[in-house]
């Protein structure tokens, strides 16, 4: 009987966990967590907040004997170092697990600015549960609340602060929000929609101190030189892999732990998979973290395969998926693949400011690479289909510079066997 050792009880730990269960019956499988509660998502916090769910809706598994059912053996604790050589992990409960095979799903934790009082009771994060009822506390209607960051989780978190009825404020040191996701048009544009929703935000500005005010509220100077007085600040800066446990454990990282097409580190046997992975991405060419719920599911089931030991070829990764859709009080947004573009390639843009849309393409050669749209939802899937499966448009690729709305009539014709259009003017298949 072997025992494969999980650490991580986040979505891609309890995937795996359950993967191994099913294609390796005998075996004994370890799920370690480093936080008190059953393991939940992170996802649904912003749910709770807006009180669409209580806790119990954001474990992952309701029943509370599924574990003991799947006979997964569960530990309450945080790796604190892993040697690779002696095959096992060390605890902060002080204990040791030994391994036969190890699948790394830590996630990744909040990154830190460093600011003069970020650590000062009413400055959260919202990342934890524990974080989420500090928030619940403090951000009732009315309450003052400053969040930093309006990157992808900034704009969630924001989404479920305006559901409680707080008065927001966002600072961003991006010229846009969501700078990582949408170019300066589209960025432009969903801030001009959440200021007409109530919600002030502060572009190109940083939050430079902040310090105990009267009562328990807090004052936050920022770059412009305007002081806030505010009931609650929210970080939501950015996250990093949670990977400092591997300093010396002979196990590469780069960003994150560096992966091969089956999920497996360098060293043999030892496995990672999630926001902490950083696995191979068949559209830029090389290996990133992609810290999305989708690919983090994906890994996980690749890597619990691969450590099951199962006879024939191993389960192989076919890429990472660079997707994000955002729904940021109502408004709709994408982004896939190189949505900056590539050297070399050609771009178009369309913006119909007065209906809240915008659309840009991004080609090399005659394959869509990457795109951003706001409000153009009916579009969505097939930009996905598009970018994902590096569609050849041929003579489409012209006509979307033209127009780049015809996304669907040329996914149909160039991605669904339905024959090479010379335009969509021309009903005509081609031979």
């Amino acid at each position: 009987m072997r025992h494969h050792v999980i650490l991580g009880a986040g979505p891609a730990g309890v995937i795996a966990a359950e993967t191994l269960r099913k294609h390796a019956p005998a075996d004994r499988i370890t799920l370690v967590g480093a936080e008190p509660e059953a393991p939940y998502s992170r996802m649904a916090i912003p749910y709770l907040l807006m009180g669409q769910i209580g806790e119990s809706g954001t474990l992952l598994r309701k029943s509370p004997r599924h574990y003991a059912d799947w006979r997964i053996d569960t530990v309450r604790a945080a790796a604190i170092g892993v040697d690779a050589q002696a095959r096992s992990v060390r605890l902060d409960d002080g204990s040791t697990l030994p391994f036969d095979t190890l699948l790394i799903a830590t996630g990744s934790t909040p990154a830190d600015p460093p600011i003069p009082g970020i650590h000062l009771p009413g400055v959260a994060h919202c990342w934890t549960l524990a974080d989420a009822r500090a928030i619940q506390a403090r951000a009732k209607p009315g309450a003052r609340v400053l969040q930093m960051g309006a990157g992808f989780i900034g704009c969630i978190i924001l989404e479920a602060l305006a559901a409680r009825g707080v008065q927001l404020t966002v600072v961003e040191m991006g010229d846009r929000m969501v700078p990582r996701m949408m170019g300066p048009a589209a960025g432009a544009m969903i801030r001009r929609w959440v200021e007409r929703k109530g919600v002030t935000v502060h572009t190109g500005t940083r939050v430079q101190a902040i310090a105990p005010a009267s009562g328990d509220t807090l004052d936050v100077q920022l770059s412009s030189g305007q002081t806030l007085n505010v009931d609650l600040v929210i970080s939501a800066t950015g996250v990093k892999p949670a990977i400092g446990f591997l300093c010396d454990s002979g196990i590469q990282c780069l960003l994150g732990v560096l992966t091969d097409e089956h999920m497996q580190t360098n060293v043999p046997g030892v496995y990672a998979a999630g926001d902490c992975a950083e696995a191979y991405d068949k559209i830029s060419g090389k290996a990133i973290v992609s810290a999305i719920q989708p690919n983090a599911a994906e890994q996980a089931r690749i890597a619990a395969l691969n450590m099951a030991g199962l006879p024939g070829p191993r389960a192989v990764l076919h890429g990472v998926t660079q997707i994000n859709v955002l729904d940021t009080l109502g408004l709709i947004s994408a982004s896939f693949g190189n949505w900056q573009g590539v050297p070399g390639g050609q771009q178009v843009e369309l913006t119909d400011a007065e209906r809240w849309r915008h659309l840009s393409l991004q080609f090399q050669d005659d394959v869509l690479v990457g795109c951003n749209s706001v409000g153009w939802t009916e579009h969505i899937g097939v930009m996905r289909g598009l970018v994902e499966d590096q569609v050849p448009l041929g003579r489409w690729k012209d006509e979307l510079l033209r127009d780049p709305t015809q996304l669907v009539p040329a996914y149909l014709a160039c991605a669904q066997g339905q024959g090479r259009w010379s335009g969509p003017q021309d009903g005509r298949r081609r031979a």
